[in-house]
């Protein structure tokens, strides 16, 4: 399976993003789509889409889409969820949700802040996609696509977008 995870669009799905999205299967959401039910579906006609809500979407993403996702892919238990944090500064919910789940990837977004890293404590890929969107502080928009097959992950890339 080939896979593109992306977060924060704020509303915004540029063409550059479709354009390294496009080879993938299907594409993981962190939330905070933003733009309303517009730009979910926007995304969700190009790919099928797996995602949760983020802190900025309004109640119409929020009946579409849940706060945690909780799926196989390939072999591998995922766990998506907006607000989430990294090895060792979990936010309070996403740590019961890792200690319930014993996931093998975490996927979040919320900080703009593209970032891959194993947390050895929950033997678990932690995945970030940054953000895709042009709401925020960061200066590079970010996307990653990976194939997950037989239980691994590999060949993650890495899209970097200049912000203007």
């Amino acid at each position: 399976m080939y896979i593109g995870a992306i977060s924060d669009t704020h509303g915004v799905f540029s063409k550059e993003f479709m354009d390294f999205l496009d080879p993938v299967d299907q594409i993981w959401h962190a939330g905070d789509f933003g733009g309303g039910l517009e730009t979910v579906r926007e995304i969700a006609s190009f790919k099928p889409l797996t995602g949760v809500f983020g802190n900025c979407d309004g109640q119409d993403i929020r009946f579409e889409y849940p706060a945690v996702q909780l799926f196989n892919c390939e072999g591998m238990k995922i766990l998506m969820t907006h607000i989430g944090g990294y090895p060792g500064h979990y936010s309070l919910r996403a740590k019961e949700l890792i200690e319930s789940n014993h996931p093998d990837i975490f996927v979040c977004g919320h900080s703009h802040i593209l970032k891959v890293v194993r947390d050895k404590k929950y033997n678990m890929l932690v995945i970030n996609p940054g953000a895709c969107g042009i709401q925020g502080w960061q200066v590079v928009r970010t996307a990653l696509r990976f194939h997950i097959d037989d239980g691994k992950i590999h060949d993650m890339e890495v899209f970097e977008l200049k912000r203007k």
